[in-house]
């Protein structure tokens, strides 16, 4: 028997959620912004009114207000996103204790042997969305299958306030006629390479070769033909098994050797990026650094150091990887291969007894909130639509062979 696999997204959560401080709102063009008053402030969520005058998220307040003069902006509150991204999943725990949190505004949920109560898999997920809405005042998307990826996709397909169901009957009439990009975990850069290669649909990537897919994209060919084929089966984690990840980290080897400290900076700069991205994707922050060094003749050394204060913003774990890294190494040196791992992980809202040499509160709440902005434009549009500018253009591979180490 199929497994039955919900996957609910909220619809504009950001927007939503201050909208219930601000009802005045709920009538007119509406948006979240990372700088209200300053005109090149980033949108990070808008309501449906502005969406229909053409408002998208991370474009610049002033672009958005040429299509949307009379546009409303209000100031993110993450630490309130927070707080419903709690509330809503602990809904979500009364039907199964099956929930993977995906982001804030999403989770997958297993509820096969919830049917037995609540009734089957649309059942539940209108009971779901009901229940948030009667509650909480917000409202979801839910997509019902029978694999994480199409119950994402079922998500995403309807909206807002909605529940698609895709099962082995038709998924091939609603997914396949799709263009390539709505497939879960293609980027634009990727859909443009497989346009170029003649694969202009899912359908078209469902039916293509998968040793020649492979070829042309690795292992990640593999993956794409699979979830175009329905053949993704990855388990939803039970929340009471989910074992606590003890570690967070990304290694590179680069196209050439790095010699000196600018490369060592740009290398560490988009290796910190990754790490503090997944640190807050887990909720989690660092309470400490370890940076692993290969030089040419494969020798490794390791070396790590304690922070004073807990972090999970990219500036602050790339500074102290350069401090570990500066103390140990003669950047004279070539090297080979950098990894840059967090260790000592805390709860993100685990409470932290203050520094004395923490630094300016004021700066790190500032970089956090930058962090979780970029957060935010990434998710809705791609890991590269925002960069740091330093590891733009560069030529020592940073888009290269990559390695996940998340224990």
């Amino acid at each position: 028997m199929d497994r039955v696999i919900l996957h609910c997204d909220m619809n504009g959560f950001f927007a939503s959620v201050e909208l219930l401080d601000h009802p005045e709102l709920k009538n007119v063009p509406m948006a979240v912004c990372g700088s209200p008053d300053n005109r090149h402030g980033i949108i990070l969520a808008k309501n449906e009114l502005a969406k229909k005058a053409g408002v998208v998220t991370a474009e610049t307040l002033w672009q958005a207000k040429r299509k949307c003069p009379h546009l409303k902006c209000v100031p993110p509150h993450h630490d309130k996103y927070k707080k419903y991204s709690k509330l809503i999943n602990d809904i979500y725990y009364r039907f199964t204790d099956m929930v993977e949190p995906f982001s804030i505004d999403e989770s997958w949920l297993d509820v096969t042997a919830s049917q037995r109560l609540f009734g089957s898999g649309k059942e539940i997920a209108d009971k779901i969305r009901e229940t948030v809405k009667n509650e909480l005042g917000l409202t979801l998307s839910a997509g019902v299958s029978f694999n994480k990826i199409f119950a994402k996709m079922g998500s995403e397909y309807r909206k807002p306030d909605a529940t698609t169901i895709i099962t082995r009957e038709n998924y091939k009439k609603l997914l396949w006629p799709l263009p390539v990009g709505e497939l879960f975990s293609v980027g634009a850069s990727t859909a443009e390479k497989l346009r170029s290669l003649g694969i202009k649909t899912i359908g078209d990537l469902a039916a293509s070769d998968i040793l020649w897919l492979e070829k042309q994209l690795g292992k990640y060919g593999r993956m794409i033909y699979e979830y175009a084929n329905g053949l993704e089966n990855s388990p939803v984690a039970l929340a009471s098994e989910r074992q606590k990840i003890k570690s967070v980290g990304n290694g590179i080897t680069f196209r050439r050797n790095l010699t000196g400290a600018d490369d060592v900076r740009t290398a560490l700069t988009a290796l910190a990026d990754t790490v503090s991205s997944r640190l807050r994707k887990y909720q989690l922050k660092a309470g400490g650094i370890k940076v692993d060094i290969k030089d040419p003749n494969l020798k490794v050394i390791s070396r790590q150091k304690q922070l004073d204060t807990r972090t999970n913003t990219a500036e602050e774990i790339s500074t102290a990887a350069f401090d570990v890294l500066s103390r140990s190494w003669d950047m004279k040196n070539p090297i080979r291969l950098l990894t840059v791992t967090a260790i000592n992980l805390f709860d993100e809202d685990e409470e932290e007894q203050i520094s004395l040499f923490g630094g300016d509160e004021n700066a790190r709440a500032a970089g956090e909130k930058l962090a979780y902005t970029m957060d935010s434009i990434r998710e809705k549009f791609g890991d590269k639509a925002i960069l740091f500018g330093g590891v733009i253009n560069n030529d020592i591979g940073i888009d290269m062979t990559e390695t996940k180490n998340d224990e």
